[in-house]
């Protein structure tokens, strides 16, 4: 199989996917597939990449990919171009099976990719348009949740376009005050991997933490602190299951025991030490269970397909569940919370992989005989 792998992005998670691209490319048999690597610079353009790299990381263990740039190496999409023809660079087409997208954040698994590969029929891993642009959208997660009558942690959200500054934070923060009480988190709505995510412990805080997250996205999101164990569940397949492999499974849970305050962005991707990985979680069999279906029905009513970490809270005060977010484009690091999962459950990083593709390419085939004209 030609895979395509996309990395880097035009995200604040640029850097952490070119981490996760490096160790995925490190499970892929590359006796079985063939591997391309396309680079997505910060500033969103596209490069094909020289394979000497996949050598070069597969040999020593602490290289990482990096990104060429050159203008006979750009790359274009072609819509309706299909497998054969739907990706170019410098004017040639690139065959390939199906696109691998290693992107995290904004531009990468918030539906912008997914709609472009739709146009240009093209098979990708992962989940659709529409769930990707959901899921990205901690807001609209959580009001579908809701409506499904899932338990999700008390939030409120603020919107920036047409406010002048500070106009109305002082009735966000009064009614924030008043359900919540400090401590709070502030997050963007569309940002992920606690990108511009802060705890507030006082009003002068809460200002700094809204203004911060405000330069990440134009709505944000406030939420009750709960003191809190952060549980994770990984999950895989289709929701148009057609075969055993497909079906809605969720794997290991695990537990975040971070060692410096919360679990922000430093600690997921750049401290190996900030956080302790509790695999499995020290739960009951019941709560472990009931977890793990939550994982599913969550994923489930969302529309998610192909792979998921679904992250939940439990009060620590009455053993009360909580779903959080859910990660549709996980991390792969070799810290990374998703494969460790996943491997926990029997299932190896290379076989995770190949699943993966399995299920990319069975969407793509059960979407392809869906009728669009007349």
């Amino acid at each position: 199989m030609k895979i395509a792998v996309l990395f880097g992005g035009k995200s604040g998670e640029h850097e952490v996917s070119i981490t996760s691209a490096t160790s995925v490319v490190r499970h892929i048999n590359d006796n079985i597939h063939e591997i391309i690597l396309i680079a997505i610079t910060k500033n969103g353009v596209w490069y094909l990449q020289d394979n000497k790299q996949i050598k070069a990381i597969k040999e020593d263990e602490t290289a990482k990919f990096k990104i060429e740039e050159s203008l006979e190496k750009r790359i274009s999409l072609v819509p309706g171009g299909g497998t054969k023809n739907g990706i170019a660079c410098n004017g040639e087409s690139l065959e390939i099976d199906i696109v691998l997208p290693i992107l995290h954040g904004t531009f990468g698994e918030d539906g912008h990719l997914q709609g472009l590969l739709e146009m240009a029929d093209i098979p990708y891993c992962g989940c659709g348009t529409m769930a990707s642009a959901l899921t990205m959208d901690k807001e609209k997660t959580k009001q579908v949740w809701e409506a499904a009558e899932l338990n999700v942690v008390p939030y409120i959200t603020m919107c920036k376009p047409g406010r002048k500054e500070d106009d109305e934070f002082d009735e966000y923060a009064d009614s924030a005050e008043e359900y919540f009480g400090y401590p709070m988190f502030v997050k963007p709505c569309c940002a992920g991997s606690s990108v511009g995510a802060n705890r507030a412990e006082n009003r002068i805080e809460l200002q700094a933490a809204v203004k911060e997250a405000f330069k990440w996205d134009e709505k944000i999101i406030i939420e009750e602190c709960l003191q809190a164990r952060e549980i994770e569940c990984a999950v895989t397949g289709n929701i148009s299951a057609t075969c055993e492999d497909s079906e809605i499974t969720a794997y290991s849970v695990g537990e975040i025991a971070p060692k410096h305050g919360f679990y922000d962005y430093d600690t997921k991707y750049n401290d190996p030490d900030g956080a302790e990985l509790i695999i499995p979680a020290k739960l009951d069999n019941k709560t472990m269970q009931e977890i793990q279906g939550l994982a599913g029905t969550a994923f489930g009513v969302l529309g998610c397909s192909g792979l998921a970490r679904v992250d939940f809270f439990i009060d620590k005060t009455d053993g009360e569940i909580y779903l959080n977010e859910i990660n549709t484009l996980p991390g792969f690091t070799s810290i990374s919370m998703f494969p460790k999962l996943c491997e926990n459950a029997g299932l190896k990083y290379s076989d995770l992989i190949e699943l993966i593709l399995k299920l990319g390419i069975e969407r793509y085939n059960f979407r392809k005989a869906l009728k669009t004209s007349r």
